[in-house]
C-alpha cells in the first residue's frame, strides 16, 4: 500500500493527468511501454518485464526518455500511436 505522501506525489506529478499515460504496445504485444502518472516507464519485452525502466517527459506530442542505465531515447505520438526507436506502440 502507498504511503499518504507517495499518494500525494503520484497525483500532484506533471504527468499525473496526462492523456499518454498509461500502456502501449507493439501489435505482437513483445515489446510495452507503460508509461507511469509520476514520470517513470517500464518497458517489458518477451517474458522480460522490466527489460528497461527510467524517466521521461511529453512535451506536446513528444516524448523523451532517459533510462536507468544511462541511454535516451525520444518518439512521437500521432493518431494516438506511439513512434519509438523503429517501433510501432499502440494504445491498450
Amino acid at each position: 500500500m502507498l504511503a499518504t505522501s507517495a499518494i500525494h506525489a503520484l497525483e500532484n506529478s506533471p504527468m499525473a493527468e496526462h492523456a499518454y499515460v498509461g500502456m502501449w504496445h507493439t501489435a505482437d504485444g513483445h515489446i510495452r511501454h507503460e508509461l507511469l502518472p509520476n514520470g517513470r516507464y517500464v518497458e517489458a519485452r518477451g517474458n522480460r518485464e522490466r527489460a528497461y525502466q527510467g524517466r521521461y517527459e511529453i512535451r506536446g506530442d513528444h516524448i523523451d526518455y532517459w533510462d536507468d542505465t544511462g541511454f535516451t531515447a525520444d518518439g512521437e505520438f500521432v493518431d494516438d500511436v506511439l513512434y519509438h526507436a523503429g517501433m510501432v506502440l499502440h494504445r491498450q
